[in-house]
């Protein structure tokens, strides 16, 4: 077997890592990889640790006992996040982006892999420590920046329905009011999607009174699922009372004037 040297173990364990985030390898993998003792592995490690906080692209977790073993979790700094915020934010206020009926046209942005990757860091680094079992969205738009968080905590997707399908087989149904409209809407999920007591994360990418997010909270009682928190891309300032009181909003939509041809946004210094 090939003898590696440290710098070459070093560039293998964080692309291992990397590649499968919010994993827990144990030192025993990476002795067996590698045909080298678990101290010499562990210094490897320690390095690591150090150079992706120095470098702020994240966090090693290391943990002990015989089951124990390391993990890396994409977390976002503070200054990275506010200046990716602000770039998104003026991107959203183009005035271009303003369709009929005083909507603001995001597709794109929603579709793109590396802006929804990095939307999904900013809510990984708010809620890691929180256990997740789950992320859930509702169809359609969320879904991307839903599966991108699901993908950094190495969980399942769960995509409510707005509209039953055969194929997901026996469901669960609730009726819900739009916080907007006011209209009563219904939403489904299969009896299969979700175990009894997992610790679920609702992503959605627009909340303006929070029906939706009620809505999706309503149906994890019905598994007896826990939220333990609820992410938005954007959120409305009004009305001021939403549907739900916890939430986290990257980006505030001031107004939309399709008369003035104007769109305000703004980051949640927050976040």
């Amino acid at each position: 077997m090939k003898k590696f040297n440290r710098k070459e173990r070093i560039a293998a364990i964080m692309n291992i890592l990397t590649e499968k985030t919010n994993h827990v390898f144990t030192y025993n993998y990476f002795t067996k990889m590698f045909g080298t003792a678990k101290s010499s592995i562990s210094e490897d490690i320690m390095i690591v640790k150090d150079l992706v906080k120095d470098l702020e692209l994240g966090k090693i977790i290391t943990i002990s006992g015989a089951s124990g073993g390391v993990k890396f979790i994409p977390t976002i700094s503070k200054k990275e996040s506010e200046e990716f915020l602000k770039e998104i934010s003026l991107e959203l206020g183009d005035n271009n982006r303003i369709i009929t009926g005083g909507f603001m046209y995001m597709t794109d942005i929603l579709y793109s892999p590396n802006i929804s990757y990095k939307i999904g860091r900013i809510f990984v680094t708010k809620y890691w420590a929180e256990n997740i079992d789950y992320v859930v969205t509702v169809e359609t738009k969320g879904i991307p920046l839903a599966m991108m968080t699901a993908k950094i905590l190495n969980v399942p997707l769960v995509i409510i329905r707005r509209n039953l399908k055969v194929t997901e087989g026996p469901t669960v149904s609730i009726n819900y009011v739009s916080g907007s409209t006011r209209k009563i809407q219904t939403m489904s999920l299969s009896r299969k999607a979700i175990r009894e007591g997992a610790r679920v994360l609702i992503i959605d990418d627009f909340m303006k009174a929070g029906g939706t997010a009620k809505g999706m909270k309503d149906m994890m009682k019905e598994f007896k699922a826990e939220v333990v928190g609820t992410g938005v891309l954007i959120s409305t300032p009004e009305p001021k009372k939403k549907l739900i009181e916890e939430y986290t909003a990257l980006i505030n939509l001031k107004s939309i004037n399709d008369v003035d041809n104007e769109i305000i946004l703004t980051p949640n210094d927050k976040y």
